[in-house]
């Protein structure tokens, strides 16, 4: 039995790269910072990209900024460093028979409300999220039977059939434990319900969150008195309130404003290799989408060189299907993308498609950059008779409509680890026939065999042949157009000590994370 699961040295590899890029080096001095001490008085300004919605409800995206917030923690969390899942609020875990993982429970925590965590609480904050309406990706009734205590300090959860990939599952951040009074009638209330290093005290709604240094923390020390997290939806926004001192912790940065921050002595750029593709989603189920040879057309319509080295200005590398072909599930058939006009109008024609009602691109306003990528792939397009329209939007207005089908064509980026640090949640999730997070609306009996076994195989090599099969089908029948592979760029104060990015976009505020007071 193990008590730590660690990757094989394959994916240990291949994550060790999203601290690599760029210059990463791990834990973070900055420069001119090797001697500045922290001021335990102080606080700190993070510029987050998306709002809380869902009235905190841990199976939805809130569950992120809850964790990037420093207040959500899980039973085990992902090390990037390290390339292992490794212990949080629980200290060890084994698997005690083919279909059942024990977790110990770490003694001596208390929630921020005074309460201890124990099993019980555990196992009554699990299966709240196994009973949501809306599943969470990483953790539901499809792929967990039951959650149980075995007794005060042990957790077991049970599997319909065997996964070695729970104690992953378990450091999604969907799985975060409040205590039980945080559930309400009316919903989740995290404010005082949670474990980590700081506490939410108040919030504006869409705009900020506020929290404070927790000083009962299990963890050691906080070094930051507390926090804001605002809610900005605009990348040159966070982008320049990072250069005039008003945010402290910028993510998400565009393209377009590294130049200025790289050349502003009190500011660090961040970058890191991540495991994100900008992608066109198109929609299966929708004429005249729903024909493989049109969506064909589409993707030798792009000139994915052209698009990476303008947009992106050679900060981004154009994509050759849906895995980066760095990542040791790839497969060997990864190949550059070409752009192909003639082909493209031949498959059109093969088609059918005569030009009608023009496609729409719905362009989320979060990512600055895809608007001009937007413009760019609406140029390629109608040079092979596609009339194209773009609408900007927030992605959580852009949301519903595109779950229920109710569009053509979506421009945003999905990160295939945020999940769980394995492929399966972001290949199970988005292209499944029941994926709870299709947004392409596709369905193929064949591709949902193979992701059936791969849930359940063993052997880590076998495990990702199989993912490399899956691929194989998503870029055969071109289910989307997959354009370039992403970086994840932050950029922060020259002031802020000890903060470690995460490409995953999960951790960010932690105990250790700092801030001189010069």
């Amino acid at each position: 039995m193990r008590s730590f699961l660690r990757l094989s040295p394959l994916i240990a590899a291949a994550l060790t790269l999203t601290l690599s890029g760029c210059g990463f080096s791990g834990n973070q001095t900055q420069p001119g910072q090797a001697t500045a001490k922290a001021d335990t008085s102080q606080r700190i300004v993070v510029d987050n990209f998306r709002a809380p919605v869902a009235n905190w409800a841990l199976e939805s995206d809130a569950a992120y900024i809850l964790s990037l917030s420093g207040c959500l923690e899980t039973l085990t969390s992902y090390d990037q460093a390290a390339g292992k899942v490794v212990p949080s609020l629980a200290t060890e875990w084994k698997q005690s028979s083919p279909l059942d993982w024990d977790f110990s429970i770490r003694p001596g925590v208390k929630f921020q409300d005074g309460t201890e965590l124990t099993a019980e609480s555990v196992v009554s904050a699990l299966n709240h999220v196994l009973d949501a309406k809306v599943p969470a990706r990483a953790f539901n009734r499809t792929m967990i039977s039951n959650v149980a205590a075995v007794d005060a300090q042990t957790v077991r959860v049970s599997t319909p059939a065997e996964n070695p990939l729970v104690p992953y599952r378990l450091a999604s951040v969907n799985t975060g434990i409040l205590s039980p009074a945080a559930y309400k009638a009316e919903g989740v209330d995290p404010f005082g319900h949670c474990t980590g290093p700081f506490t939410p005290v108040s919030e504006k709604a869409k705009q900020s969150l506020t929290l404070d240094r927790n000083e009962n923390y299990w963890g050691g020390d906080v070094q930051l008195a507390g926090a804001e997290i605002r809610f900005i939806t605009n990348g040159a926004t966070r982008a320049a309130q990072v250069q005039t001192g008003e945010a402290d912790i910028s993510l998400s940065i565009p393209v377009a404003s590294l130049a200025a921050l790289k050349a502003d002595d009190g500011v660090t750029v961040l970058g890191a290799d991540s495991p994100r593709t900008a992608t066109l989603y198109m929609n299966n189920g929708r004429a005249p989408l729903d024909n493989v040879d049109t969506r064909k057309a589409i993707r030798e319509a792009l000139d994915l060189d052209a698009l990476a080295a303008s947009v992106y200005e050679g900060a981004a590398l154009p994509a050759a299907g849906p895995f980066a072909p760095s990542e040791p599930w790839a497969g060997e058939k990864q190949e550059k993308q070409q752009q192909d006009l003639e082909e493209a109008r031949k498959l059109l024609a093969g088609a059918g498609y005569t030009a009608g009602r023009p496609l729409e691109i719905i362009a989320i306003v979060e990512r600055a950059e895809f608007a001009d990528v937007a413009a760019v792939v609406q140029e390629n397009l109608q040079s092979i008779g596609i009339p194209v329209t773009i609408q900007s939007k927030e992605y959580a207005a852009a949301e519903p409509d595109v779950l229920a089908g109710n569009y053509d064509m979506l421009l945003s980026q999905r990160n295939r680890l945020i999940d769980i640090a394995d492929p399966i949640g972001f290949l199970t999730a988005d292209y499944t026939c029941k994926g709870t997070y299709n947004l392409s609306h596709f369905c193929d009996p064949e591709y949902d065999r193979i992701i059936a076994q791969a849930a359940t195989t063993v052997d880590t090599t076998e495990r990702y042949k199989l993912y490399a099969e899956a691929g194989q089908i998503l870029q055969d029948k071109a289910v989307n157009a997959w354009l370039v592979n992403e970086q994840a760029t932050d950029a922060i104060g020259t002031n802020v000590l000890s903060y470690v990015q995460d490409p995953l976009s999960r951790y960010v505020l932690t105990a250790k994370t700092a801030k001189s007071g010069s």
